[in-house]
């Protein structure tokens, strides 16, 4: 651990241009009709579309994300999940226009959890554009053992009973394969069945998280007629084997809360949204 907190204050900025096609390929891969066009304002999280890193083949790690070592720290524990986040929205990213994002990695923190150890690494992110904040970001990592097959798997949270509103959420590979492809990840879980399965221990392909979050927030900007000044997530519990869930809300007063729900009742992921 001492040599992961040599890694904290580390900075890595990256310049983009916030082209109108890759926000068009996120509204055909959610089923929308394509309409998004330079001058509009860009979706809440779809800046995750945007600032990708381009890692060659040759430098990628089991899982085929990027190896460690560079901007994040080198954890030893070989499982990677995207715990949550919190974002501040400060004004409208404009589709059409140069921005750039600066990340910092804020803290190593390592625990151990029911599971085993624990690595979390939290990285700070600011995107600008024409000189001014616009969106506010910090990114829980969560790194873990691969899974023990003789041990017992953990009793889920169960979700809210009752919701405001739901929508049922249908996966398709097709979405998982689009989703992977517009934000350059090469996570094996979201498109190699047998080892999602067979090496990190899931019912098949994952549904990803920071879609999960997408949704959600889709959600409630949708139910109150206008995006959130704040959003934040937390996953729990992860979705896979393409089952149908749902995302549902409550409103209350400022704010939604939010989750989404597995077919069994489990809670995979909460969220508030602020107004």
């Amino acid at each position: 651990m001492s040599n992961l907190q040599n890694w904290v204050g580390r900075e890595e900025v990256r310049t983009d241009q916030i082209r109108a096609d890759p926000a068009r390929f996120m509204q055909a891969t959610l089923d929308i009709k394509p309409s998004l066009s330079e001058g509009d304002p860009l979706p809440p999280l779809w800046h995750w579309l945007y600032f990708l890193e381009a890692a060659p083949a040759g430098e990628l790690g089991r899982d085929a994300h990027p190896k460690r070592g560079g901007f994040l720290p080198p954890v030893a524990l070989p499982r990677r999940m995207w715990a949550g986040g919190r974002f501040d929205f400060h004004r409208p990213i404009q589709i059409g226009h140069e921005a750039t994002k600066r990340s910092t990695i804020a803290c190593v923190t390592e625990k151990v959890g029911r599971t085993g150890p624990l690595c979390f690494v939290t990285v700070r992110h600011e995107v600008f554009q024409n000189d001014e904040l616009a969106l506010s970001e910090e990114h829980d990592i969560v790194y873990r053992n691969d899974p023990d097959p003789n041990a017992p798997t953990p009793a889920p949270r169960s979700a809210r009973d009752s919701a405001d509103f739901s929508e049922i959420v249908e996966p398709t590979e097709v979405m998982l394969f689009r989703y992977s492809a517009l934000t350059f990840n090469g996570h094996r879980i979201h498109y190699d069945s047998d080892y999602a399965r067979t090496v990190e221990g899931y019912d098949g392909l994952v549904f990803h998280g920071p879609l999960t979050a997408t949704l959600l927030i889709k959600l409630a900007a949708s139910k109150a007629g206008k995006a959130p000044k704040r959003f934040e997530f937390r996953g729990l519990t992860p979705l896979s084997g393409m089952s149908p869930f749902a995302i549902e809300g409550v409103s209350e007063d400022d704010q939604t809360k939010l989750w989404a729900k597995r077919a069994d009742g489990a809670l995979a992921m909460s969220a508030t949204a602020e107004f």
